[in-house]
């Protein structure tokens, strides 16, 4: 009797984790969190859009910082919905994501 014979026959192969593309999951983010956070990315960028449509302005120091400001929303709540809804929320742990 041949080793490799006993080896096959008593070994059962290993299940392979379930492939998600790119790895998308919402475990982290459920419930109305994360239409919320969809809403807030949409919004933030109409935002984004509505600002750069104003071609003329008198006094321009309040648009600017509605630009940046709706402009850094917009990239924040890309940002988290990235983290939260990939498996970059489990590769670093919740600890190191909160404290972010």
């Amino acid at each position: 009797m041949e080793n490799g014979a006993v080896y096959n026959e008593t070994t059962e192969p290993q299940a392979k984790p379930p492939r998600r593309p790119f790895g998308c999951t919402l475990r982290h983010l459920w419930g109305w969190r994360l239409p919320a956070k969809a809403l807030q990315a949409i919004l933030s960028l109409l935002a984004v859009i509505c600002e750069e449509i104003v071609e003329d302005c008198v006094k321009c120091g309040g648009l600017y910082f509605f630009e940046f400001t709706s402009c850094s929303a917009f990239l924040l709540s890309l940002l988290i919905l990235c983290v939260y809804c990939t498996d970059v929320y489990k590769t670093f742990g919740k600890d190191k994501v909160q404290r972010v």
